[in-house]
């Protein structure tokens, strides 16, 4: 039963056993058996009383629903049990829930089933193999009560087999019907021959053999019993019995294990109600000869299915999913989802991925973690690529433009080699957004520690230093005629590269103490669905090291625009100290707004791509607004009105310290000025100069510096 039960692949099963010997053994047997098989497990293990009542077999049933995933039932019970638990079933209109696995007190027999047989079909029974003993039917055919009074229940048997009483001490009330004694077996009533005939011959002969053997070792030289026979216990004969082997009466042998127990033979039917058809009958559906030979495609379950119901405590748990069993049911689980970056390990253990991986579709392995970078086709690169590219041809064009006109007042008067230095500041500031952008590599991210901060970094050095030399100008200019130091072209070199350098010297003290690598990191886009989870391939730069290569530069930018402050009273004829400083209050609004984006966004999903992208439109908005404000209307002069680009008289150093001291003082407010003196123009006379008035408005004059 064990065997058929794991063929059926049912694992959780209920068991009804009649109160006696029979029921409450096989059921124990039966149990044990199925902990030693492994993989079974009893859901409900019930017991019918003596003499039970309608109401015992109702509460079985009801005890049986409270775990309805148990609808295999075993049942070792009595011919009048079985029918007591079938009929309570066809009352609680359960008829085709259970799914009866019955002993051999049920085997193929109609009487236990019978009006009951919608309830019993699907049923699965057995019974032990058996043959027709020839020449038993003859001989208990021709019983009468007249041949066979050695037997004493003979006559119970003849009352209850031709239902009528015999005169002399009947039990039978139910009948008034007297017995003649002529009655015939087989004519005046049904006879089959009773199937456990050939158990019955076959376990007397097993006695006489192991009497036999018995005598033949204890009394070798006597015939009959000795005194050793006679002085042999229950043990010894039981011994013997269990040595016993023969040829049996169905020409089967019989022997005996060391339980005691005889070798097993059951035949296996199935009581099947025929698709289209509206019979019954039990089919014979294999065989149990040591091995179960079952054959599972000609079993007919209730509503005509071919398909094995389940009787399972659990259903299977999901791909992807652990089994996290109920204590003391060894056959019961609940099912849990191995969550996040977990995947299936076994059955009952979820395991976590390692930090490069991901679990699968179905988790129940670990993939790698797809890398991603910076595309050039996405939308966070194709806006700074655009503006660099806008930048990098109009620098291009701005540079081109003074080398075609490098002898020009203009170009001249804007102080040359300041002006290409701050060109190539700008130009490297535009670069920086394709090193940015590009595939990480060693080389990519080499240039990227190199770049990131040079450009700025020349661009501040070159207008720190031309608003420090126009500070030092005018404020000298206050207290003497004497020239400052320091302010010659080939100075402002000096100073400009010593600053660079000191940008040089970080950038190499920082590849000495941390060469550039590239990093992937798992962290920067671990989603909570590591179906969406991807490694970010970088540059080994932390977001601390970025701003610390561009610390200096902002150092720089701060600096110089301190400077462009302090010279912002400096007439505009005289110098660019107005342009310069409306190109670091703009720059300065640019940083403040770069920082808390790049830093607010530093626990993102999307981090990679909106620092970078911050950062690269930071550096060509900053190169830009230097551009345009600086170099686009000297551009603009010297392209469109080349008839301004024309060098006016020279001034000596002390002329232009008069100027400006004079407009310091006019700058004061007319109330305030001593005397009542009214606002006096500084340059020439309008009057005597024609072209004068269209100069004041379309440019700044720079060739009056030239000192």
């Amino acid at each position: 039963m064990v065997d058929i039960i794991r063929a059926l692949g049912w694992t959780y099963v209920s068991t009804i056993a009649s109160e006696g010997s029979y029921g409450e053994k096989g059921v124990e047997a039966f149990t044990q058996l199925s902990k030693e098989a492994g993989g079974i497990c009893i859901a409900q293990s019930l017991k019918i009383p003596h003499n039970p009542k309608l109401e015992d077999y109702d509460k079985a049933i009801q005890q049986l629903l409270e775990t309805q995933h148990s609808r295999a039932v075993v049942i070792f019970a009595s011919e009048e049990d079985i029918r007591g638990v079938l009929n309570a079933t066809k009352r609680a209109n359960q008829v085709g829930h259970f799914l009866w696995i019955g002993s051999d007190s049920w085997g193929a027999k109609s009487s236990p089933i019978h009006q009951l047989e919608d309830v019993a079909v699907g049923a699965v029974t057995i019974l032990p193999k058996r043959s027709s003993i020839q020449g038993f039917d003859e001989y208990f055919t021709a019983l009468t009560l007249e041949n066979n009074r050695r037997n004493v229940w003979f006559a119970e048997f003849w009352e209850e087999n031709f239902d009528c009483r015999l005169l002399s001490s009947s039990k039978r009330e139910d009948t008034s019907r007297k017995c003649t004694g002529q009655e015939r077996i087989g004519i005046d009533s049904k006879y089959e021959q009773e199937g456990k005939v050939q158990f019955v011959i076959d376990a007397v002969y097993a006695m006489a053999h192991a009497l036999h053997n018995m005598q033949r070792e204890l009394c070798p030289d006597q015939s009959g019993i000795c005194l050793e026979m006679e002085a042999a216990d229950g043990k010894t004969l039981l011994k013997y019995i269990r040595n016993a082997s023969f040829n049996g009466s169905a020409d089967t042998s019989v022997m005996f294990n060391k339980n005691g127990d005889a070798p097993g033979r059951y035949d296996l039917f199935q009581f099947q109600m025929p698709t289209n058809s509206s019979t019954t009958e039990y089919k014979a559906v294999g065989q149990w000869v040591e091995t179960l030979q079952l054959r599972l495609e000609e079993l007919l379950w209730p509503d005509g299915e071919q398909k094995v119901p389940i009787s399972v405590c659990s259903l299977p748990c999901k791909t992807g999913e652990r089994k996290k069993r109920v204590k003391g049911m060894p056959c019961c689980w609940h099912c849990e989802l191995c969550d996040g970056y977990q995947y299936q390990y076994d059955e009952t253990t979820c395991r976590l991925c390692a930090y490069d991986m991901r679990p699968n579709g179905n988790r129940t392995a670990c993939q790698p973690i797809p890398i991603v970078k910076l595309e050039w086709h996405s939308a966070w690169a194709v806006i700074p690529v655009f503006l660099a590219m806008l930048g990098i041809i109009a620098t291009i064009f701005v540079m081109a433009t003074f080398v075609r006109y490098n002898d020009t007042p203009i170009v001249r008067a804007s102080g040359r080699e300041l002006s290409y230095v701050l060109l190539t500041g700008i130009f490297l500031c535009y670069i920086i957004t394709f090193l940015m952008i590009a595939k990480p590599d060693v080389g990519v991210c080499s240039f990227r520690r190199i770049f990131l901060g040079l450009g700025m970094c020349i661009s501040y050095a070159a207008l720190l230093t031309k608003t420090n030399r126009i500070y030092r100008i005018f404020e000298q200019g206050k207290q003497t005629v004497a020239a400052p130091r320091f302010i010659s072209p080939t100075s402002q070199i000096a100073i400009t590269s010593s600053l660079i350098s000191v940008q040089l010297l970080g950038v190499l003290v920082w590849f000495a103490v941390d060469p550039p690598n590239t990093v992937v990191d798992y962290e920067e886009q671990k989603t909570v669905n590591p179906m969406l989870a991807h490694g970010v391939l970088k540059c080994d730069i932390t977001d601390l090291q970025i701003i610390c290569s561009l610390g200096y530069s902002i150092l720089l930018m701060v600096t110089c625009t301190i400077y462009a402050i302090k010279t912002r009273d400096v007439p505009e004829d005289f110098n660019e100290a107005k342009p310069i400083g409306f190109t670091m209050y703009t720059t300065c609004i640019v940083w403040l707004a770069f920082i808390p984006i790049f830093f607010g966004t530093a626990q993102s999903a999307e981090k990679l791509y909106i620092q970078t992208t911050t950062l690269t439109i930071s550096m060509n908005l900053s190169a830009s607004v230097a551009l345009g404000m600086l170099y686009m209307p000297k551009v603009y002069v010297i392209l469109f009105h080349p008839e301004l680009n024309v060098q006016k008289r020279k001034r000596s150093f002390k002329a232009v310290v008069t100027a400006a001291t004079m407009s310091s003082r006019l700058s004061v407010k007319p109330s305030e000025r001593p005397n009542g003196e009214a606002k006096t123009e500084l340059c020439e006379n309008p009057a005597s100069d024609p072209m004068s008035q269209a100069t004041k408005k379309t440019y700044v004059s720079y060739n009056n510096l030239r000192i």
